[in-house]
């Protein structure tokens, strides 16, 4: 039994200059909105609340690294 093909990535995130830090910023931000999400659950109950701070300040900082400072173009 075969699964089934996963579409290709969007140039944004596969080809292009930058696709990397792209990447790297919507998993951090994806994981941070989850935590953030999923935090009323008993095992995320216990994260201090300095360790979701950071969490989601380290997702900011990636999103405004690839907003404002792109990679050259080569």
């Amino acid at each position: 039994m075969r699964l089934p093909f996963l579409p290709a990535l969007p140039p944004l995130f596969d080809r292009l200059p930058g696709a990397g830090q792209r990447r790297r910023a919507v998993a951090v931000s994806a994981v941070a909105l989850l935590t953030l999400l999923l935090r009323p659950l008993w095992p995320l109950r216990l994260l201090p609340g300095w360790c979701l701070g950071l969490l989601l300040l380290w997702a900011t900082a990636e999103l405004l690294r690839w907003r404002w400072w792109p990679p050259r173009w080569r």
